[in-house]
């Protein structure tokens, strides 16, 4: 795997950028790998033995490596939390996921053995291990210089070093999925929008990093594939490093007027695509994009039920009506697991507006995920809840989500994204893409096909 490396212009700028966040030493970055994961996790387990030891996860390369199979399928829930029980298990949710229990009766979480599956290449933890050393937030932490592609602050010291790693973190470098995108109505309604994605860090372009990559960490391309009346809708994505200094770069090609143009509105809390005003544009992925209109505070870490391991959710033998149910995803094919997480709340900066005037993010150590955040509107009050359904991609070293879900606690809908049951394509990492299939003339040629 060749190395991901911000090109010299980028480093450059931004090393003159004065009050840099300092990396950590030597001697600290020399914990990785031993009392630490290679990507800072904490190897030991926890006390009382719920949480294990990270023994190196899950890896089975080349083994199912587009629908990966439940690894566990003799693994039974532990115990289950309902609303009747809620009050033995507060400490270890968080507050939008109480407050789901609060709303629905029909919401549990089967708590199952916590099994610490995440494992990543080695040419990974050899990066990581680097920028333990090497990467810094420039002034302000709308950038990075030292830095290589994933995971730059292992041992972060601040709730925004976080977030890089949340935003940075491995997808498996070139990727493509079809999966299904699903407003869901408060009585369990739904229309399927089917995406066609690809995500590729240009390394792993036809060709590798040229100069032409100045400042792009990764480029995405979307299609809507069904309903018909949005078919030939395509997006394409340039994402910046430094964002605040050249803003993420983006083009809608729309069927209807057959033409290409600049869509500044795929930032921040612009609508997400097909999303029925369910999703912000920063809300793909749980988050992404540029993370200048908050302050990030670093609370610290806690013990935490949060989705793991969800391979029940990529069964082919499931329909979407099986998952899909009023208010939420059906909980019997959920699986739950105690795992630490960093805690990290990022409060709108006073000048800046968002719709969510605070965010709390819950992001799993051994990943780097954002796996549950809970979205507060302007008053105050919990709006919506964020959760990601981990699971290990094992035949290619790739942690990531079986799916995404963020719930509304006001008008009971909510918003699924990943499922693929009933695709016969689901997800390849085996892809070298051309520089070439990026551009605005491919998202033409995309258009009219």
């Amino acid at each position: 795997m060749k190395k991901i490396m911000l090109t010299a212009g980028v480093m450059a700028l931004s090393l003159v950028s004065a009050g840099v966040n300092a990396a950590v030493s030597q001697e600290e970055a020399a914990r990785l790998g031993q009392d630490l994961t290679p990507l800072g996790a904490e190897r030991a387990g926890n006390a009382d033995g719920t949480i294990p030891e990270w023994t190196g996860g899950y890896s089975r390369p080349g083994e199912d490596v587009n629908r990966p199979q439940n690894p566990f399928p003799d693994d039974r829930p532990l115990f289950t939390i309902t609303r009747e029980n809620l009050n033995d298990h507060r400490d270890r949710l968080s507050p939008g996921q109480i407050a789901m229990f609060e709303r629905y009766d029909t919401f549990k979480m089967h708590i199952y053995e916590t099994r610490r599956t995440a494992a990543y290449p080695q040419d990974i933890y050899d990066i990581v291990r680097k920028n333990a050393e090497n990467a810094r937030l420039v002034e302000g932490g709308s950038g990075l210089v030292g830095f290589e592609g994933y995971v730059p602050f292992p041992i972060p010291n601040s709730g925004l070093e976080v977030i890089w790693n949340h935003l940075t973190r491995y997808r498996g470098g070139a990727v493509q999925r079809t999966v299904g995108q699903f407003p869901v109505q408060a009585n369990g309604r739904f229309e399927m929008v089917r995406l066609r994605e690809q995500l590729v860090w240009p390394e792993h372009l036809e060709g590798g990093r040229t100069d032409a990559d100045d400042n792009i960490l990764f480029y995405f391309l979307q299609e809507v594939l069904a309903p018909a009346r949005l078919t030939g809708t395509v997006l394409l994505v340039h994402d910046t490093i430094d964002q605040v200094k050249e803003s993420r770069r983006a083009w809608l090609y729309n069927a209807g007027q057959r033409r290409v143009r600049r869509a500044p509105n795929v930032a921040y809390d612009g609508p997400g695509t097909a999303s029925d005003g369910l999703r912000t544009s920063d809300g793909l992925d749980i988050f992404n994009g540029a993370p200048d209109k908050y302050e990030w505070k670093l609370v610290g870490k806690k013990e935490m039920y949060i989705p793991y391991n969800n391979y029940k959710l990529m069964d082919p033998s499931l329909k979407y009506t099986d998952i899909i149910m009023p208010g939420h995803l059906n909980p019997e094919h959920l699986r739950y697991e105690l795992h630490r997480v960093w805690v990290v709340e990022a409060t709108v900066k006073d000048g800046e507006r968002h719709i969510y005037a605070q965010r709390n993010f819950f992001i799993d150590e051994d990943t780097w995920t954002a796996s549950v955040v809970d979205h507060y509107d302007g008053r105050g009050e919990l709006w919506r809840v964020a959760e990601a359904y981990n699971a290990q991609f094992y035949g290619s070293d790739v942690p990531w989500m079986a799916a995404e879900a963020l719930y509304d606690l006001n008008n009971g809908r909510y918003i699924a994204l990943g499922l693929a049951n009933e695709e016969g394509d689901f997800i390849d990492f085996n892809i070298t893409p051309r520089r070439q299939d990026f551009t605005q003339q491919a998202l033409r040629r995309m258009g009219i096909r």
